[in-house]
């Protein structure tokens, strides 16, 4: 296990730029710790030493994903969210509780959420519905990217036209969150659902746009027609 995390971090540390770190500092609101590279090259990268233990027993993948988690780079947890995605389809219902301790206890920005939560949490949930009772209970924590997790996790099954009753309850406990990015999540995740379900998610907003914060108002209006979006926004 040493020796993979080792060679994983060999060769992020020689992709790094200067330049591409301080944009990354930069760009996030929150303190991040990065070796500074673009996403492309750690996708790269992931999938290069991906190939090496893709055999190895999934026990033994994830708690390598767990060592790069507990890195605190976010480069590490993309390498991660990659390895973990590719182990989907052997994940089991036991497995959950590793997803939501790398939620917990290691995701510290929204890139590292959206990568776990958009892909290895979304599939798990799709294959395992009734794991949408835990995103409920996430949406009532105090961590903001455990509340931003319950609500981006539904994006692709949202897409999918999945869940959309479970997506309204989430909202419903995001509604007067006062965390932006807490508010773009269930934003996000509201405008993902109007790609298969436009009027029930319209009816929705316009049914709560007198407390939505506009944040997450102008996100869950995005793809809808112009004539929506102005009832939408009129005070």
């Amino acid at each position: 296990m040493e020796s993979i995390i080792t060679k994983i971090r060999e060769a992020l540390a020689a992709a790094a730029d200067d330049k591409t770190r301080k944009q990354s500092e930069y760009f996030f609101k929150e303190k991040v710790t990065v070796y500074g590279i673009k996403s492309a090259t750690v996708q790269k990268i992931a999938k290069d030493f991906f190939a090496e233990i893709k055999d190895n027993p999934k026990a033994e993948i994830l708690a390598i994903c767990e060592k790069l988690w507990q890195s605190g780079y976010m480069e590490e947890s993309f390498v991660a969210c990659v390895w973990s995605e590719k182990l989907g389809k052997k994940l089991e219902p036991a497995d959950f509780e590793t997803l939501e301790r790398w939620i917990k206890n290691y995701v510290s920005n929204w890139a590292s959420c959206d990568t776990l939560c958009n892909h290895t949490v979304g599939d798990f949930v799709m294959k395992y519905p009734e794991f949408i009772a835990k995103l409920k209970a996430f949406a009532n924590a105090e961590n903001r990217w455990v509340k931003r997790a319950a609500a981006v996790t539904l994006i692709i099954p949202a897409r999918k036209g999945l869940f959309l009753n479970d997506i309204f309850e989430i909202a419903d406990t995001l509604l007067m969150d006062g965390d932006d990015l807490v508010q773009k999540g269930y934003g996000w995740m509201l405008k993902a659902a109007s790609e298969a379900h436009q009027q029930a998610v319209f009816e929705y907003v316009m049914s709560k746009k007198a407390v939505m914060p506009r944040t997450a108002l102008r996100y869950a209006i995005e793809k809808m027609p112009e004539e929506l979006k102005k009832l939408a926004m009129q005070k």
